[in-house]
């Protein structure tokens, strides 16, 4: 799947007048002949009315893998929503044998 950029959806939407709900923002990129890539990022946002292509902008994920990030948080033992400081980390020898 190739990767969809924040301007390809923009670009996509360039026909869009504001304010649009998600489902009129998907509808505007099929009848654009947007990507498949494109169409799916936009069904990805959450279902609310944006007033302008900046409220778009920001909640579309382009992302190539959208399973790629919590592949990568399981990886390191993380769980959804824990900060990097407060996840688990194995104890080193000298730490099990002193208790700490």
């Amino acid at each position: 799947m190739a990767r969809t950029s924040v301007p390809d959806v923009l670009d996509a939407l360039k026909d869009v007048t504001y304010p649009a709900d998600r489902d009129r923002l998907v509808t505007a990129a099929q009848e654009a002949g947007a990507s498949g890539g494109v169409v799916t990022a936009l069904r990805g946002i959450p279902a609310e009315e944006y007033p302008s292509r900046e409220a778009v902008a920001r909640s579309v994920r382009a992302d190539a893998q959208p399973g790629r990030r919590r592949t990568e948080r399981a990886r390191h033992g993380g769980k959804p929503g824990l900060s990097q400081h407060l996840r688990e980390e194995p104890r080193t020898p000298i730490q099990e044998e002193f208790g700490r």
